[in-house]
């Protein structure tokens, strides 16, 4: 089994030909000189415009991203929810316990968790396109669950329904916009996906609003949810397939139309190299998928040095994004706002996944100038201090009475304001890096682990998420919200850390490359490849100016 993830050969794709024009040969040559040690430079092939974004590319990851708005909205929209169903589910006779409450909440990241796990082994099935066709599909189906149901259990059965359409929809979305995006802009187009995440928890805590005050107005809250899914359901027919799938199967004249339209302002032959690089990189998964299956590529993800890092980066950041207690946040934030005095609690958390969407956008346009590591380290301290200072607040807010939240209480509300304050602060931080980084996830696998990674480490989104949310309402009244809060800030400083010393930078690298940097983290060059991915980011800096300067001496 060791000998499938040995190094790529010459071999592995056509070399240059006698036939080939000597500007194709010449450029043949740059892209293959490193294939003996593994390494594809994929910078020597620098299509023409590829730094101007296409319609084409705009169109389809806008479609692509409605996957995002589902998420969003079907994460978002039960905050409203939870706190306008009173007694609609038990027959009249009281509102929902918090274990009632957990149970909702938690069953929607159960069914993500299993959607998750499934999710990228059943892409490289099927393709990338079907799987979002099918999380459209229970999206509907979950949402109409809802709206008509009269009971917590059957309510339960809805949320876990659009929980497995979620862990679909948020593992594949970003997996099929990075493959369908160039190199230079791959960051901006994934994050566009958390951006529509965000707007979507927008959308949702504006129709929790609007509908507040309506009788039963929580089965539309939940209900809507099947518009968007509907939309997506029909753009997908019109939607192409990766390329990279589709070279995979051998379909290389369709891989190479798409290309064209990607880097719709190239040249025919520089499209053409492109379509070789993916050909070189797909070569050895069409091999390993060929001789292996399912279980002996889980094996291999664990045994194999350079998976095992990437997997190790995948879920770690994963684990790092849920333990830091954000999506209590999205689903309990009108109850807390609630308890702590504010009239308007739903409105109150329109101003908390607002701050989300704002920051996303800030992450949209810095993402692949500063780099996804660069981020990250800047704006993980500002989610232990937001963290922190809730914790202050809420241990002044609470001492009236003794540590803990109780409904119908008059709180200080300077100390509310100062919540209020700290969560804008933890959400903005959020937003800018721990938000999106964790998404690029597809990054770290070469494409014949592609799937599996990325499924695995959805998954471990979806179980970190699963832990929070079903202890999170339990942990306020055991430990205190000030407890709380100030655990997760403990987390969160141990996440910084985890990314300062393993989390190298991936912006600029193709696909490919970012399997090079473990390599030589394998071979012991800079633990995780921290180091080395500067290096290899600093030579394609170099080669991409030498190559400037020596096109503007040969226009002398």
């Amino acid at each position: 089994m060791a000998s499938l993830d040995e190094k790529r050969t010459s071999n592995d794709i056509n070399p240059p030909k006698a036939s080939d024009s000597k500007q194709e040969v010449e450029h043949l040559q740059d892209v293959f000189h490193d294939m003996d040690s593994g390494e594809i430079n994929e910078l020597a092939v620098v299509a023409e415009g590829e730094e101007r974004t296409t319609w084409f590319v705009w169109i389809l990851v806008a479609c692509s991203s409605i996957s995002g708005l589902l998420f969003g909205y079907d994460t978002g929209v039960v905050s409203g929810a939870l706190v306008t169903i009173g007694t609609d589910l038990t027959n009249g006779a009281s509102e929902l316990t918090n274990s009632q409450k957990e149970f909702i909440t938690s069953s929607t990241t159960l069914g993500a968790l299993l959607g998750g796990i499934v999710a990228g082994v059943l892409s490289d099935w099927t393709g990338r396109k079907p799987v979002l066709g099918i999380a459209d599909v229970i999206f509907i189906g979950g949402a109409i669950a809802q709206a008509v149901c009269h009971d917590v259990w059957s309510m339960i059965g809805g949320r876990f329904l659009i929980g497995v359409g979620v862990g679909l929809a948020s593992c594949i979305a970003p997996l099929y916009i990075q493959e369908l995006s160039p190199t230079r802009l791959r960051g901006r187009m994934v994050v566009l996906n958390v951006v529509m995440i965000t707007l979507g928890q927008v959308i949702a805590y504006g129709i929790d609003a609007g509908f507040a005050n309506v009788s039963g107005g929580w089965r539309w809250m939940v209900g809507l949810g099947a518009v968007p899914a509907g939309l997506q359901f029909v753009f997908l027919f019109f939607l192409p397939e990766s390329p990279r799938v589709l070279i995979r199967r051998g379909n290389i004249e369709a891989a190479k139309s798409i290309m064209g339209k990607i880097y719709a302002y190239a040249k025919p032959e520089e499209v053409d190299l492109k379509v070789k690089v993916l050909q070189a990189s797909v070569q050895q998964s069409i091999e390993i998928a060929n001789s292996t299956n399912i279980f002996h590529r889980f094996k291999n993800m664990l045994v194999d040095g350079v998976n095992r890092r990437a997997l190790i980066l995948g879920c770690g950041m994963q684990a790092y994004q849920q333990l830091s207690g954000f999506n209590t946040l999205m689903y309990y934030s009108a109850t807390i706002f609630k308890q702590i005095g504010f009239d308007q609690p739903t409105a109150v958390g329109l101003i908390v996944s607002g701050t989300n969407f704002i920051f996303t956008l800030v992450a949209l346009k810095w993402i692949d100038q500063v780099g996804r590591r660069r981020i990250m380290v800047w704006s993980a301290p500002g989610i232990v201090f937001g963290l922190v200072l809730a914790a202050i607040a809420f241990h002044y807010l609470t001492r009236q009475t003794n540590g803990v939240l109780v409904d119908n209480t008059s709180y200080p509300q300077s100390w509310s304001a100062i919540v209020l304050l700290s969560m804008i602060i933890y959400v903005a931080s959020y937003a800018t890096g721990l938000g999106n980084v964790p998404w690029q996830q597809g990054e770290f696998f070469s494409l014949e682990y592609r799937g599996l990674g990325t499924s695995l480490s959805t998954a471990t989104n979806w179980a970190a998420n699963f832990l929070i949310g079903s202890t999170y309402l339990s942990l306020m009244d055991k430990i205190t919200p000030a407890g709380a809060f100030g655990f997760y800030a403990g987390l969160c400083f141990l996440g910084w850390v985890f990314v300062v010393f393993c989390f190298p930078e991936t912006a600029g690298l193709s696909l490919e490359e970012v399997r090079g940097v473990f390599k030589s983290a394998n071979g012991g060059k800079g633990g995780f490849g921290v180091g080395e991915s500067e290096r290899l980011r600093r030579e394609k800096r170099d080669l991409k100016a030498s190559k400037l300067v020596g096109a503007k001496g040969s226009d002398v």
